[in-house]
């Protein structure tokens, strides 16, 4: 097989999956990042710690990394819109 120098050459060795192909779907997800929670939520780092601080956010530390609960995220959003329903019905 002749190479040309400028010409990048795959080596034969089995496709690997992309990244895309592997994750799993945020709801069935166990944890995420801080910067995935804010991405998710909408809401900023600081206001994710004040509510982690607060104890209405649940995260678990391994290692040096800090890792937000899912399930926290959607019980807090769930109990975040039922009290926005529940403002609603009062007016």
């Amino acid at each position: 097989m002749h190479r040309n120098s400028g010409e990048q050459v795959e080596q034969d060795r089995p496709a690997s999956k992309s990244s895309d192909q592997r994750k799993i779907p945020f709801a069935e997800r166990l944890t995420c990042t801080i910067d995935e929670a804010c991405e998710a939520t909408g809401l900023g780092r600081t206001k994710l710690y004040e509510l982690i601080g607060a104890g209405q956010l649940d995260t678990r530390t391994v290692g040096r990394r800090r890792l937000v609960l899912v399930s926290s995220i959607r019980t807090l959003l769930d109990v975040s819109c039922s009290m926005a329903s529940d403002i609603e019905k009062l007016r």
